[in-house]
């Protein structure tokens, strides 16, 4: 039984809670949180639990194994090197840090100890995502293009801009499809609510390959869209996941050569087939995030959303914010 300790019980913070309580394998012993209200409202949804007003009071816990931590962002590496300093595994909410030099130190604190770190890039233990990266090895062919859009008339944040707050999701999800680091990224902003916290923002990844992937994020949208669009060189596919059921499409059309033709412009056949909707086993990402980093503590293995994926997807949320405060530069990142 993995005895897991909760850092924040803010609004994530409750979901994480809720979830961890309730993971075969695990048993949630303790809960901190500075703010007693909060405190207040964790003694009544979980009683029996430990509070505390302290971070480091919980992380010293003999009978605390590991680490849950759903602090806001620019807490995050201050408490990871605490939770790593004291040899326990952990589980770090997006985005692992705001700045990938101190993503790099909680990654390196954690292999000094010998402990896992998890990062929660929540879109990778989505049910669909999965369908959808198996789809994508095998029927899609040679990824073209992904496009994302993540879209909500949202809570604007003080720490954290939308890039860092919506971006880790997709950016998780590309680096999959693309099976490589994008070798520059261009960014456009803008903060019309609160000064110096983008709250829209546009994004363009160029790939090795020629590949190009787009972000669209956005606080200010009247509807909430979850959509990311994967262009093959054979088929394409959509997954979006504010469909009750089916969240994942896929399109069998493309070009292909006609050899009647002599014209090249005339030479390609657009095809233009059915759409399948495969079927797939709903279950709470969140869920299937927490089961797998208890297994992952358990049996001493890596997570699938390791420090190395947190430290990526940090480095090209921080070179996309300096391309966005630098008028859209191109940031190179090879």
């Amino acid at each position: 039984m993995i005895r897991l300790g909760l850092l924040g019980y803010g609004a994530w913070g409750r979901n994480v809670a809720r979830v961890a309580a309730s993971t075969p394998g695990a048993r949630l012993v303790a809960i901190a949180d500075p703010d007693v209200r909060r405190r207040a409202e964790a003694a009544v949804k979980h009683p029996g639990v430990d509070l505390f007003g302290d971070h480091l009071e919980l992380i010293s816990r003999r009978d605390v194994d590991a680490v849950l931590i759903a602090t806001s962002a620019h807490t995050h590496p201050e408490i990871a090197l605490l939770v790593a300093a004291a040899g326990k595994p952990m589980l770090v909410e997006k985005p692992l840090a705001l700045d990938p030099d101190k993503a790099r130190a909680i990654a390196d604190a954690a292999k000094r100890a010998g402990v896992i770190v998890q990062v929660g890039h929540l879109l990778r233990y989505h049910p669909a995502a999965e369908l959808l990266l198996a789809v994508a090895r095998d029927e899609l062919g040679p990824i073209r293009s992904v496009a994302a859009q993540r879209l909500n008339f949202g809570r604007v944040r003080e720490d954290e801009n939308v890039l860092f707050s919506l971006g880790p999701h997709d950016l998780s999800l590309m680096l999959q499809l693309f099976d490589s680091m994008p070798v520059s990224v261009a960014a456009h902003g803008a903060a019309f609510v609160r000064e110096g916290v983008e709250d829209l923002c546009f994004v363009t990844l160029r790939f090795p390959n020629g590949a190009i992937g787009q972000l669209h994020l956005s606080w200010l949208d009247p509807h909430k869209v979850r959509r990311l669009t994967v262009v093959g060189e054979r088929r394409m596919a959509v997954f979006d996941d504010m469909e009750p059921r089916e969240k994942v499409r896929i399109y069998d059309q493309g070009f292909e050569p006609d050899g009647s033709y002599s014209v090249y412009g005339e030479n390609l056949a657009h095809r233009t087939g059915g759409i399948r909707i495969p079927p797939f086993a709903p279950t709470e990402p969140l869920s299937v995030e927490i089961a797998e980093f208890v297994a992952c503590v358990d049996e001493g293995r890596a997570p699938r959303t390791g420090a190395d994926e947190g430290i990526a997807v940090t480095e090209i949320l921080f070179a996309a914010q300096r391309s966005m405060r630098e008028g859209g530069t191109p940031i190179d990142l090879a």
